[in-house]
């Protein structure tokens, strides 16, 4: 089976990847030199290699190379772009420099491979010292992007909008999310702080969020608020909206578990909602994972804490899966129905969408037969290969979008 998955990617499939993320820590600013981990999933069916492209007037040491799903080393080796063509990279160049990667297993249909790549570059023109300062200077093709400072330094200029956090060593890291369609040419600038000045590290969280559904009481300050980077989160979801006299849309999400021991997602439905139908894999393998839904008592039984106080309407979906190990991540794909009549509705004979959005990446489809005439948040907008309208929705702030669509009938 191996070598006939083998066999056909070799026969000119294009490379296909999703889930790029790239952290850049900037090192000693004398050595012109930053490490790059870089995330990726392949997502060739079949395939069983895995090609970075290793760009050009960078000095590049590939320091690791690792599985993402089971935390083993990969093997792996740096090839010329002719011979990248030959083992099946048909959109490769013959001049060239390639990170050749054998996945640890074939890309299973509708699955991926996780890769992790860890190498230092050198690069006077990206990254160099003047007046007194640092600038990284790059152009960032990938959409999830982080940068780390050099200890000790402080940010002076970002031209490109960018959350700003303390890593847990207490350095300084910008992060963002490009949603637009060209690659980012970000320029960033930093000098040392002065020699009695020290950078504290981040304190624990002791901000508590407000539950209650009233939201949070702006009139204090959200002291010891620390919040994750949104670029790195690697949460998506995509909703297909059925006929809206339905009510009804199908949707799928993607999660990565990363807590050793877990062996469950839990999928807490909305108050207002019914979900149906529900299944779910594991996309580094192709599983169907055992999917229970749950109500009520029969939560309580299973000793599921859902954070809230479990009623006869409490309703949860629980994924089960074998406990992480150390060194281990898995990522699911959970697809399920949902109805909703009060959030998703035929008003006036048009379709009208009103729900808020979680996730830093969403993507809604409208249904056969209408077009899109009202969107409240800006919105990346395209056709599916059936014709479909679809609305690519990024959010790169901590907080939810509320998103409301309108569309006709044609």
């Amino acid at each position: 089976m191996g070598a006939l998955c083998a066999i056909t990617f070799s026969a000119k499939a294009q490379q296909t990847q999703a889930d790029s993320y790239t952290r850049y820590e900037l090192l000693s600013p004398d050595s012109n030199e930053f490490r790059i981990v870089y995330g990726v999933s392949a997502t060739t069916p079949g395939a069983t290699y895995y090609w970075n492209t290793l760009r050009k007037g960078s000095e590049h040491e590939v320091t690791a190379v690792w599985d993402a799903y089971s935390g083993e080393d990969l093997n792996w080796e740096i090839v010329s772009g002719a011979l990248a063509k030959k083992n099946g990279l048909d959109e490769a160049v013959d001049n060239g420099e390639y990170l050749q990667i054998q996945l640890a297993r074939a890309v299973p249909p509708n699955g991926e491979a996780r890769i992790r790549i860890d190498k230092i570059y050198a690069d006077t023109t990206s990254y160099f010292q003047k007046d007194n300062s640092i600038v990284f200077t790059r152009t960032l093709g990938i959409k999830r992007n982080s940068i780390v400072l050099p200890p000790q330094y402080e940010l002076t200029h970002c031209n490109y909008p960018s959350q700003v956090q303390l890593t847990p060593e207490g350095q300084i890291k910008l992060s963002f999310m490009n949603n637009g369609p060209q690659a980012v040419p970000l320029e960033i600038k930093a000098r040392p702080l002065p020699t009695n000045a020290t950078i504290k590290k981040p304190e624990k969280n002791n901000y508590s969020f407000d539950s209650s559904g009233n939201g949070r009481n702006k009139s204090k300050v959200r002291s010891g608020w620390e919040f994750e980077e949104r670029a790195f989160q690697n949460r998506e979801i995509v909703y297909f909206l059925q006929q809206p006299e339905t009510h009804s849309f199908r949707l799928y999400h993607d999660y990565t578990e990363t807590k050793v021991g877990m062996d469950r997602y839990l999928n807490i439905v909305r108050a207002g909602s019914k979900a149906s139908d529900p299944s779910a894999i594991l996309l580094d393998t192709g599983e169907a994972l055992q999917v229970e839904t749950l109500k009520g008592k029969a939560i309580t039984e299973k000793g599921i804490d859902i954070g809230d106080t479990i009623t006869v309407e409490s309703e949860v979906i629980a994924i089960w899966y074998a406990p992480l190990k150390e060194g281990e991540t898995k990522r699911l794909r959970i697809t399920e129905t949902y109805t909703d009549p009060n959030r998703y509705v035929l008003d006036d004979d048009q379709l009208v969408w009103d729900r808020s959005f979680g996730r830093n990446r969403n993507v809604v489809i409208l249904p056969p037969k209408w077009f899109l005439t009202t969107t409240s948040i800006p919105a990346v907008i395209d056709q599916t290969e059936d014709g479909l309208t679809a609305l690519h929705f990024v959010n790169d702030r901590p907080d939810a979008l509320d998103v409301y669509i309108r569309a006709q009938r044609k």
